[in-house]
């Protein structure tokens, strides 16, 4: 089973007021469904692919309007081949749109009336209604985090967009082909929006595996760090071995004054020792405390002398 299917699951079994489920019931026809008039009359057909989903629609539309919707099953012939799951509701169709918010005597609308989405456990449950109806999510163990909710209308994607910018979820839109994407990229905004739709297993998944990973990408940027200084260390070691040498070829280690003589010693003895070692090793060998800004000062000194050879060499 998809992460995605897993939400959904969890978003029509959890425990919504009676306010919520009516607007859960309004997002999913809006979305879903298609208004089709016949010589018979009028008649709604609502159609998902997610069983459960179809099976909250039909227990809704019995739960407030007492009809008898027809349940079918289509398969697709194309692609995965999964079930297209449809259900008819022939009776008090136009009854159950107008009582829903999605025609009114201007027609059909966008989105349903604000005022059914004033109070904000109604507006969590209309947004988990549009998710049920046409949304996604990526499983937390793939290599980027992504919600989306596909809808048909550019104000309806508009409208969700605003929904959801009222729980401070900074959600996007995109058009995609025929479609206009609502999404959101964050993946602790991806959570809330989890913990929104009372999704509580889904969401102990997602913030365990996102835990995981940041915690492994902190261990791998630790050790990425780590390997570069001590590369850098031994790079800057291996230059000052150069300069040494170059001292030491024209001149007596005697000639040089006991703090430099010191150092080129414990640098030669010690040639992948960190700057904080050499001056532990000096003090050791020497009795001498240095600090380590000491250190990179006589090191400087002999790189500047070891300079003034390389450019007398040159003439």
């Amino acid at each position: 089973m998809s992460f995605t299917a897993e939400v959904k699951n969890q978003i029509c079994g959890a425990q919504w007021k009676t306010c919520c489920r009516k607007v859960q019931l309004a997002a999913l026809i809006q979305m879903c469904s298609t208004m089709n008039i016949t010589s018979q009359g009028m008649h709604i057909r609502i159609q998902s692919e997610h069983a459960n989903t179809a099976k909250h629609i039909w227990k809704l539309l019995k739960e407030f309007y007492q009809v008898e919707p027809q349940l079918s099953v289509l398969r697709k012939i194309k692609l995965k081949k999964n079930n297209i799951y449809v259900i008819r509701v022939n009776s008090r169709a136009l009854e159950i749109l107008k009582d829903l918010g999605i025609y009114t005597e201007q027609g059909l609308q966008t989105h349903i009336p604000a005022r059914m989405l004033r109070r904000d456990c109604c507006a969590q449950g209309y947004l988990a209604g549009a998710f049920l109806a046409g949304g996604s999510v990526n499983a937390p163990q793939t290599t980027n985090y992504h919600l989306e909710i596909s809808v048909g209308e550019e104000t309806l994607a508009k409208f969700l967009c605003r929904l959801m910018n009222r729980f401070y979820l900074p959600a996007k839109v995109i058009k995609r082909r025929n479609q206009h994407v609502v999404y959101l990229k964050a993946s602790d905004k991806i959570a809330d929006f989890l913990r929104m739709c009372k999704a509580n297993d889904a969401l102990f998944e997602f913030e365990d595996s996102r835990i995981q990973r940041d915690f492994l990408n902190s261990l791998t940027r630790l050790d990425n760090c780590e390997l570069a200084n001590e590369m850098k260390s031994l790079s800057a070691a291996r230059r000052q071995l150069e300069d040494i040498e170059w001292i030491l070829n024209y001149r007596s280690l005697d000639s040089l004054s006991p703090k430099l003589q010191h150092v080129i010693e414990v640098r030669r003895a010690h040639p992948e020792a960190s700057m904080n070692e050499l001056c532990e090793r000096c003090y050791e060998e020497y009795g001498e405390q240095i600090s380590k800004s000491g250190m990179k000062h006589r090191l400087a000194k002999l790189r500047e002398m070891a300079d003034q050879l390389r450019a007398h060499t040159d003439e």
